[in-house]
């Protein structure tokens, strides 16, 4: 598989996923420690104007760049939300035979923490494509368009998208070794199960210092927006921000690590 493939899944992944939301855990959702018992939601661990940006690095090479930033709003009505965006684009030297220029925005209720709102932008050397959901959780129905093409297709009463749905990992998931989540993510017209489950506790250094974190693994069931040749490993700090600042997906030569270089205090911690 050549090296444009590895890229435009990492990407997407980057874009879609990596990375960010709130608040009370959803009715349907499970998660539970090793003990048996659920662990109590912590405040939020981010807040307006959090700006996270990540280097994504092949083999030793610079492939691209990813942002996630969170803003509250819209308003609309009596309900707060919270709006997730993302960015990944391509170095240059990946630009010049690969372009990559990926977008996406997800509105989240504040309330429920349950997606409202879901738009992606895909723009991949020569291929385009254009995503928007409208979640309609009280009719268990989204209203999707692809391209143009709108259906409407049901979900569960706890559908994340694949934007808002490591959001809500950040928040909920207990950073004790062996607690696991699970949840439904709608994509691509598609409703899919996944596990999250927290493998251990390691010690980590980067441009951020040292920090405790939190290794936990990400077992996705479908592939293109997410990197699938094997499960996604990411690193939350487990301090109060409960921050990202690495993934790691084995691919079939090497591995793709993206590194945060950007929104988190560089001050070490013993």
């Amino acid at each position: 598989m050549p090296f444009s493939s590895y890229f435009l899944r990492f990407n997407l992944f980057l874009a879609i996923a990596v990375l960010a939301t709130i608040v009370a855990s959803a009715p349907s959702l499970s998660y539970a420690t090793t003990d048996g018992q659920a662990a109590a939601p912590a405040a939020l661990p981010f807040a307006n104007g959090e700006r996270l940006s990540y280097d994504v690095t092949w083999l030793g090479m610079r492939a691209g760049i990813a942002t996630m930033v969170v803003q509250e709003g819209p308003v609309e009505g009596a309900k707060p939300q919270l709006t997730f965006s993302m960015t990944a684009r391509s170095s240059p030297t990946v630009t010049k035979f690969y372009p990559v220029d990926n977008r996406g925005v997800s509105i989240v209720d504040l309330e429920s923490f349950l997606p409202r709102h879901m738009t992606f932008a895909r723009r991949e050397g020569k291929r385009f494509n254009d995503f928007d959901y409208t979640f309609r959780h009280t009719e268990g129905l989204v209203k999707a368009v692809k391209d143009g093409k709108r259906d409407e297709l049901p979900i569960p009463p706890d559908a994340q998208d694949a934007m808002s749905c490591l959001y809500y990992v950040r928040k909920v998931l207990p950073f004790v070794p062996g607690a696991s989540l699970a949840m439904t993510v709608h994509h691509d017209k598609k409703n899919y199960k996944m596990e999250v489950r927290v493998e251990a506790l390691e010690t980590v250094e980067g441009v951020w210092g040292k920090r405790q974190t939190a290794r936990v693994v990400v077992i996705m069931p479908f592939q293109g927006i997410f990197l699938n040749e094997g499960n996604i490993r990411v690193w939350f700090t487990t301090d109060e921000h409960r921050v990202p600042v690495r993934m790691k997906a084995k691919v079939v030569v090497g591995s793709i690590v993206a590194e945060l270089t950007e929104g988190y205090a560089a001050t070490s911690q013993p």
